[in-house]
């Protein structure tokens, strides 16, 4: 490495943030970034550890150490050449990713692990910002023609590879704008959207072709895409929300946290919001949080997003609600380095204002004149009963709610429409009721799947790297072969 004491040396550190009081009144992202000499400080903490465990705790396999050492060295269009043969799309990772791959640092051990996930942010934000990142068409194309249903993080990786193999990639997206959650589920203050839409001009004038817009299996029948198009790549999503089968689930005001989350997106955007995040029209109106009691019914990422976007909304309070116990607050001994920590996370969101409450049971929502006016809930506990533990149910209280958003995640993609139409012509489906497919390869041979609509619901890298890994097995049934980079790809390979 470039400096092989920089980690006894230099301590752990991340961009200091707007400060409450201020990011709370707009929709902005709320990082300071750094100077580029605080980045080439932050990469010399990277060991020469031998053996890099962040390799494999990428899902994308970045090729982390050497990008590391080139961002000491301030050789950055090294270091984007590097990080790009690994990730096509840094800008977002680099934002909204967990970092796997800091939960694998071997520094980590003993130590705060290496910024890895801010230096890749800052690597791409300064190629974009002095001309490295530039549109990328290939000398000849293969006369292949290639169909991607659905422009989310899989769909985009999907059609940028192949359309670097010198396919003609056409991407087909229901909503109005291209990026599927990127674009309509995550907060700008996470990830603002001139950011997604100046990927997205790359794409355009390397020669891919987005059609908004655009329902398959409505506007455009499944049958005619199959006629069209040499291979298709199925990348939709998981889109069909979890509900909470319980009594008052029908009130006014108890609604899925996507469908709250995408209408604000739309806002920020200037854009009145008609239409979800999957081009469907709202069933609610709508939906604010403004001088209410908002009951946010999930721990996770997407639960933490809607506090914010509350928060900023000016509710009147905000209390978010986790079935499971709380976590704790250093890693938990059943995971041990270097797999992924259980542990207690707490978010920007949280930061500015919520009450987190665990080991929660949500048993009704309670209403007036079809309105909801508030939640049953009780606390969960454990209590042994002839030897064995039983969970039950105790101290049960009615707590005010105005709005409750529904933050547990998403049971499959929709089978509506196009899926509906693929299963005529043989396709099949998993026991969760995602797409089956073997190594990418749907029951239909031209037919690919990809993301959430493959694995379930998961992160935005692990989509990225469905969606290389899809083109790369499509690529191979169209050509035979392909060089297509693969996600085993070596260090020594990138170096030679």
């Amino acid at each position: 490495m470039g400096k092989a004491t920089g980690f006894l040396e230099v301590t752990r550190e991340t961009p200091k943030k707007r400060p409450v009081s201020e990011r709370v009144l707009d929709f902005k992202e709320i990082e300071i970034d750094f100077s580029g000499e605080k980045v080439a400080q932050q990469a010399s903490r990277c060991m020469d550890c031998g053996i890099p465990f962040c390799h494999n705790g990428c899902p994308l396999g970045n090729i982390i150490p050497e990008f590391n050492d080139a961002v000491y060295d301030q050789n950055w269009s090294y270091a984007y050449e590097i990080l790009s043969s690994t990730n096509n799309f840094p800008e977002f990772t680099g934002r909204i990713c967990p970092a796997p791959c800091e939960a694998s640092c071997v520094l980590g051990i003993n130590k705060p692990p290496v910024t890895i996930e801010y230096i890749e942010k800052s690597i791409i934000e300064h190629a974009f910002a002095n001309g490295l990142v530039k549109p990328h068409i290939p000398e000849k194309r293969t006369g292949k023609t290639v169909a991607i249903v659905g422009s989310g993080p899989a769909g985009m990786a999907a059609a940028a590879q192949l359309n670097k193999a010198g396919h003609t990639v056409t991407v087909f997206e229901r909503a109005d704008k291209i990026g599927g959650l990127l674009r309509y589920g995550i907060p700008d203050f996470k990830l603002e959207k001139a950011i997604v839409q100046r990927r997205v001009e790359v794409m355009e004038a390397e020669g891919i072709v987005f059609k908004t817009n655009t329902n398959i299996g409505v506007d455009i029948k499944t049958h005619d895409l199959l006629e069209n198009f040499d291979t298709i790549i199925l990348a939709g999503g998981s889109t069909v929300p979890r509900t909470l089968p319980i009594p008052g689930a029908e009130l006014k005001g108890v609604y899925p946290a996507m469908e709250f989350l995408s209408q604000q997106n739309k806002r920020v955007s200037n854009i009145i919001p008609e239409v979800d995040h999957r081009g469907l029209q709202y069933q609610n109106g709508q939906i604010l949080a403004t001088d209410k009691n908002v009951i946010v019914i999930g721990g996770g990422d997407t639960g933490s997003d809607c506090v914010g976007t509350s928060n900023r909304q000016k509710a009147k309070t905000i209390t978010q609600v986790e079935v499971m116990p709380m976590p704790p607050t250093e890693r938990a001994a059943q995971t041990p380095w270097p797999n992924w920590p259980m542990m207690l996370r707490t978010s920007t969101s949280h930061e500015e204002g919520t009450d987190r409450q665990w080991s929660i049971a949500v048993q009704e929502f309670v209403g007036e004149n079809g309105n909801l006016s508030g939640i049953k809930i009780a606390d969960i506990a454990l209590e042994v009963v002839d030897g064995k533990a039983k969970q039950i149910h105790k101290n049960e209280r009615i707590v005010p709610a105005e709005l409750a958003l529904i933050a547990a995640g998403f049971l499959h993609p929709q089978r509506e429409g196009l899926l509906a139409q693929l299963e005529d012509f043989g396709m099949e489906f998993d026991e969760r009721g995602n797409v089956k497919a073997n190594d990418y390869q749907t029951s239909i041979d031209k037919v690919f799947a990809a993301g959430d609509m493959r694995r379930g619901q998961s992160l935005v890298v692990w989509a990225i790297s469905e969606g290389r890994e899809a083109a790369r097995a499509a690529d191979i049934y169209l050509m035979g072969e392909s060089l297509l980079e693969a996600k085993s790809v070596s260090s020594l390979a990138i170096m030679a």
